[in-house]
């Protein structure tokens, strides 16, 4: 099987020549450390870590594929492994704000480093990849307190996300969805529905996965325009609404 080495040298050019980085970083508010230096090294240990640990899984991955067994998902071998050590590398929280446990780093770097993950091993960086559009979600749209529960573990890595979208019988036509969302008493969700296509929804990797839901609430409008916004949180057997509640 083909052996992933990172163009550590074409990134650097762009970023550099092209982007005039430094430059750039320095106009940044709070981004002021990124320095050629520091950019360059977690680059080199950004493709360490996916030449090193995430290409060599893609064999296992190919071989083993994930098991579903008495209601559980279990990954490859060595998925899980690889995953503690992104989190414990910091990975995860690279291009976060710092007031939710992130870094602080440019957005752009982050990206780069997924560029490398995503090459190195599309099947596992589906796990962590998912989980940017909940936090996305939460940071704009979360309460203080959502942020400082939910969005901190994201942002760590101890958990992971989703976006829960489709439906089986409206494909992309989101306007079709039937799943609802019912108020209860203490401000959460009842939510009530099927969807399908649920990338990285199940698994062995983190304590929790949080879902983010598209539903309708009551009285809401057809089509898009009735579609909102809410978080599922799973914790093993346990399941909890709480609400983001953003009607687009």
């Amino acid at each position: 099987m083909a052996e992933y080495k990172a163009p550590l040298r074409d990134m650097q050019f762009v970023l550099n020549e092209v982007l005039s980085l430094e430059e750039h970083y320095q106009s940044l508010p709070g981004c002021e450390e990124a320095t050629p230096d520091m950019v360059s090294a977690i680059l080199e240990e950004g493709a360490k870590f996916a030449e090193r640990v995430l290409s060599p899984l893609n064999q296992v991955g190919d071989q083993q594929g994930c098991q579903f067994n008495n209601g559980e998902v279990k990954t490859p071998e060595g998925f899980r492994e690889a995953y503690e050590a992104f989190v414990e590398g910091g990975w995860p929280s690279l291009a976060h704000h710092p007031e939710w446990g992130g870094q602080g780093l440019p957005e752009s770097l982050g990206i780069v480093i997924n560029e490398m993950v995503g090459s190195a091993n599309w099947a596992w960086s589906m796990y962590p990849g998912l989980s940017h559009g909940a936090m996305n979600t939460l940071e704009a749209h979360g309460t203080t307190e959502q942020k400082q529960t939910y969005l901190t573990k994201l942002v760590s890595g101890e958990w992971t996300g989703t976006m829960c979208l489709t439906e089986a019988h409206c494909g992309t036509d989101l306007g079709m969805l039937r799943t609802k969302a019912e108020p209860r008493e203490d401000g959460s969700y009842s939510i009530t529905g099927t969807k399908i296509f649920i990338s990285a929804g199940e698994h062995d990797l983190a304590d929790n996965i949080v879902h983010i839901v598209l539903a309708r609430l009551p009285g809401a409008p057809e089509g898009t325009k009735g579609i909102s916004l809410l978080s599922y949180l799973s914790f093993c057997q346990m399941r909890m609404v709480m609400s983001v509640s953003v009607t687009v």
